[in-house]
């Protein structure tokens, strides 16, 4: 097969399958375990929301290790998990702050108090009734519970012994066994190593849970009498092994944080934000095609077309990963869309030059191809490193208007630059080889 016509071809197909993944209505990709939501993720800015400004409640010469400010961020984000919002993202900034954004929620005081309640950790006595993570139980621990355990067949009823509490480990560490496999490695106070011993020699084959704040994370099987040490082994993961590790090590934070600044956007100002931005580029959209139609003629209205498949791209590409779109991610894209439209013209000029030289159209379309790509190749590969280093920025510093903004401009930069090198040129000289045009003022406006 002629290689333009499996371009074409392949071009379409890709059309069609953006098109697919943008619909409102499209219900996700599901193939085997992997499962992707397809809904288009909005920022606080665009649906309301809260942000939390979070800092290390030390004093000012004190600096968080790396290990502390990244288990701190994996603990805010466990105990933000039971507020049920989707979303809700925490990222380090600097040595000793950390930003965290609920989206939908505007109740202050809720957020706060789960931020800044103590986790508490428990090894409990299971016997010979293993139960699966995420079960909520009773413990002997409570104030409010008689110190005997009550037996009971109801499992909701049922309080469990609480052989020891976190506060007796020492040190926790994911390590490998011989077979590479992850696994939790512990080890304990003196204290905590006389509980330990005493209850493992007497519990051999039966079952101790490990427990974060009455709900039940792990239940291993005591295979062995520990004393000072020991592993928890399992069918973990590398990122489950970790996490497991992190509750362990810290039922609490491992340093102190305060509140220092929380911000409330409202869902009202959220959809009015994001209605005038659909408006303004919609306006801006509509100007740039009549000037295109009108000033390039056939190769204008070719541009359009790449445009708007640009346009279906960088949506599916946001919903793909996902991105998460804020006003100035919208900008982003915003900006990147006129990137994208200077490549054509860079494109469209250079052939009128050619064609008003008295090159043929074949002539014109490679000449044009050829000399202006050095200028589009270097404005948006200098533009992608722009990005990259706003991107790192906004990372280290917790400035997450900046990173937002400098990820949808890398990626619109990138779609808009496939779509002019690949989409424009193909979709062109399929057009002249089906219309053979003539009159090159015409259609051509050379």
């Amino acid at each position: 097969m002629n290689q333009r016509i499996v371009r074409l071809v392949l071009i379409l197909l890709l059309i069609g399958l953006v098109i697919w993944i943008d619909l409102p209505t499209n219900p996700g990709i599901k193939i085997g375990d992997f499962s992707r939501n397809l809904d288009t993720v909005l920022g606080l800015d665009l649906q309301g929301g809260m942000q939390v400004l979070l800092e290390v409640d030390k004093p000012e010469d004190y600096v968080a290790t790396e290990q502390e400010m990244a288990d701190a961020r994996a603990i805010f984000e466990n105990r933000s998990n039971g507020l049920g919002v989707s979303e809700v993202s925490f990222q380090v900034a600097g040595t000793r702050r950390i930003v965290g954004e609920f989206p939908g929620l505007v109740n202050t005081d809720e957020v706060i108090a789960v931020l800044k309640e103590t986790g508490q950790l428990e090894f409990v006595d299971m016997g010979s009734t293993p139960l699966p993570a995420g079960t909520v139980i009773k413990t002997d621990l409570d104030a409010l519970i008689p110190e005997n355990p009550i037996e009971s067949d109801n499992l909701e009823d049922k309080v469990w012994h609480t052989v020891m509490t976190g506060d007796m480990l020492k040190t926790v560490a994911v390590t490998a066994n011989q077979l590479g496999q992850p696994e939790v490695a512990f080890e304990l106070k003196p204290e905590g190593a006389v509980i330990f011993k005493d209850h493992t020699s007497q519990n051999q084959g039966k079952y101790l849970a490990i427990v974060l704040d009455k709900t039940v994370i792990s239940t291993p099987v005591i295979n062995a009498v520990i004393e000072d040490s020991g592993v928890i082994q399992g069918q973990f993961t590398n990122e489950e092994a970790n996490n497991l590790a992190i509750q362990l090590r810290y039922g609490s934070l491992p340093i102190p944080f305060k509140v220092v600044e929380s911000r409330v956007v409202g869902p009202t100002l959220g959809a009015d934000s994001l209605n005038k931005s659909i408006i303004a580029g919609l306006i801006g959209f509509a100007i740039v095609a009549l000037f295109m139609a009108i000033y390039y003629r056939l190769p204008g209205g070719v541009a359009i077309i790449s445009i708007i498949t640009y346009a279906l791209i960088t949506l599916a590409l946001f919903k793909l990963i996902p991105v998460t779109l804020t006003l100035p991610g919208v900008a982003g894209v915003l900006l990147s869309t006129g990137g994208a439209l200077d490549a054509n013209i860079l494109i469209f000029e250079r052939l009128k030059e050619e064609l008003r030289a008295g090159r043929t159209i074949k002539q014109a379309l490679d000449l044009a191809w050829k000399r202006a790509w050095p200028s589009i190749r270097d404005s948006n590969f200098a533009t992608i490193i722009t990005s990259v280093i706003l991107f790192w920025f906004g990372s280290a510093f917790g400035a997450t208007i900046v990173k937002g903004f400098a990820l949808t401009l890398a990626i619109g930069v990138a779609v808009s630059l496939f779509c002019a090198i690949v989409v424009t040129r193909t979709l062109l000289n399929e057009t002249i080889n089906l219309t053979k045009p003539k009159d090159i003022g015409k259609w051509f406006g050379a």
